[in-house]
């Protein structure tokens, strides 16, 4: 089987996805979009609930005992919170999501420019419930990245087709994001298919590394992940609900510090 089948099949669902939503979405009120991005919000906010349960897991209580699995996991956020930041991870993902914006409406801003405006009653309402054509296109964009790439099947199905053992995994998200991306296009517009573009690179890359070093991750390392990962689902699920613009991307290091820390920390209590 082709290593890498299982991103590119990733990658084409979220866009077939997106087009299909884009146009249901179209056909839909401001406030019925509303609702589906509200329902988005908490289902990723129920499978970030879900994902912490790995707090429990045997190997990695096993590993770091069982008050240090939460201790690994803050300390990964702080430690990956602070790396991001210093970074600007959130910034240059929302800055490369405007710059495509930019890009692929710069044709029709003119014709913008002298169509009619709309009486001001309809105005009025339409702000009350609607964003900017960028800032929605923005939110798509980082929004559905971060929801499609921060998943333990994303990291987990990566590994499973780099080492041969597969698309099993992948094959399954392509499936759930798939789906996601026809609810998420329909309220947030296109930027929803060009985050098939981050997650295609770090999929991409993941798939890549499993296929040169192999299966390296052991289960206390997995469990420190997807735990981690929990947490910052609850991140994007506050952002969909507009309670909080949590900084979620800025947060993305933690998932490579949590394994480390958790070998680390293992490796002390050893000796």
């Amino acid at each position: 089987m082709i290593v890498g089948l299982g991103t590119l099949l990733n990658v084409t669902t979220i866009v077939v996805g997106a087009a299909i939503g884009v146009l249901i979405g179209n056909r839909l009120p401001e406030r019925t979009n509303r609702v589906v991005t509200d329902a988005l919000g908490l289902i990723t906010i129920v499978l970030g609930g879900l994902n912490l349960v790995s707090l429990t897991d045997s190997d990695f209580v096993g590993a770091v005992g069982a008050g240090g699995t939460f201790l690994v996991v803050i300390g990964a956020l702080l430690i990956g919170s602070i790396v991001g930041s210093l970074a600007g991870i959130e910034r240059r993902l929302e800055g490369f999501g405007g710059w495509l914006q930019d890009r692929l409406t710069r044709r029709g801003r003119s014709a913008a420019s002298v169509a009619e405006p709309a009486p001001l009653a309809e105005t009025l309402v339409d702000a009350r419930l609607a964003i900017s054509p960028r800032e929605k296109f923005i939110n798509g964009f980082v929004d559905a990245s971060l929801v499609f790439a921060i998943g333990p099947l994303a990291i987990l199905g990566a590994f499973q087709d780099g080492t041969g053992q597969g698309i099993d995994q992948l094959a399954l998200k392509s499936t759930l994001d798939g789906f996601a991306s026809i609810a998420f296009a329909a309220s947030l517009g296109w930027g929803v298919a060009f985050s098939a573009i981050p997650v295609g690179i770090w999929q991409g890359l993941l798939t890549v590394l499993a296929f040169a070093l192999g299966s390296v991750m052991s289960g206390a390392a997995i469990a420190a992940l997807t735990a981690t990962g929990g947490v910052l689902l609850l991140g994007v699920g506050l952002r969909l609900l507009n309670l909080r613009a949590v900084a979620v991307a800025d947060m993305l290091p933690a998932l490579i510090v949590a394994p480390l820390l958790t070998v680390g920390v293992a490796a002390l209590l050893v000796t």
